[in-house]
């Protein structure tokens, strides 16, 4: 009978374990009568308020990469917000529409930073978030948003820019960037050559920001996404994986969040 109840026991203990997983769905809100289309994701194992973190897509728009990046970050237990800075979910197939709806953000900058702060409001309104403690992730051109952030003064703990472009025309300016910034590309990135890399980092200096710049040798652009060959070869474009730099980038960022974000 005793064997029977542990018997009993550990099946519930098992099922319980397995019903606690990451989940993911698609939210909707708006910025100045846009709708967005995110994807939040979270550990339900995970009890009470938690840190939170922004996660900006590449420059083909919210899709599989995007949310698999936010789910990795509730598998270490924050809360990740895939977030939609094109409005409506839209994505790109083609570099042509990617360079135009990438574009269309970067020139903007009061647009692109009311699609920001919308979706920093609707993370910091979910019950298992800490609003104190928010940080943003961005690949490519989600790198060059979340920077733009930092440099505008959002209320962020940490900023991280996978293969993003460095390059400003509102540099920052001393005193206002709150989060500490790390930023990690490919020695072998045309779209981010060494003279960029160069000014980002005086840039950062002189603003007094808390900053660390990763080069990696002989990495291309979007050496983070397995999907990176394949657009390479299909569009001619200098984009490559490359297992290494995405293993190594993605053990420090982890570090980095778990300092900035730190109770």
């Amino acid at each position: 009978m005793k064997k029977l109840f542990l018997s009993i026991a550990l099946l519930c203990l098992g099922t319980t374990a397995a019903l606690a997983a990451v989940q993911g769905k698609e939210v909707s809100y708006t910025a100045n009568g846009t709708t967005l289309k995110g994807w939040i994701a979270y550990d339900d194992a995970v009890k009470g308020k938690r840190p939170a973190v922004l996660v900006v897509h590449e420059w083909w728009g919210l899709n599989s990469y995007a949310r698999k990046r936010a789910h990795m970050l509730a598998e270490l237990g924050y809360v990740a917000l895939a977030v939609d800075m094109y409005g409506d979910g839209k994505q790109a197939h083609h570099p042509d529409d990617a360079g135009k709806f990438s574009s269309e953000v970067i020139k903007n900058k009061q647009l692109a930073q009311a699609r920001f702060e919308a979706a920093m409001q609707l993370v910091r309104a979910q019950p298992n978030v800490d609003g104190s403690r928010l940080a943003a992730f961005g690949y490519c051109f989600g790198g060059t948003v979340a920077l733009n952030m930092a440099r505008a003064g959002e209320d962020l703990k940490g900023v991280v820019s996978f293969h993003g472009g460095l390059s400003t025309d509102a540099p920052a300016q001393p005193g206002k960037v709150k989060a500490q910034v790390r930023s990690f590309t490919g020695a072998d990135d045309p779209f981010i050559p060494a003279a960029q890399v160069d000014a980002f980092k005086q840039e950062m200096e002189k603003a007094g920001v808390n900053y660390k710049s990763v080069v990696y040798p002989g990495a291309k652009h979007a050496f983070t996404s397995p999907e990176a060959d394949d657009y390479g070869k299909q569009f001619n474009l200098p984009l490559a994986y490359n297992a290494d730099a995405d293993k190594d980038s993605w053990t420090q960022a982890q570090a980095f969040l778990a300092e900035v974000l730190k109770k």
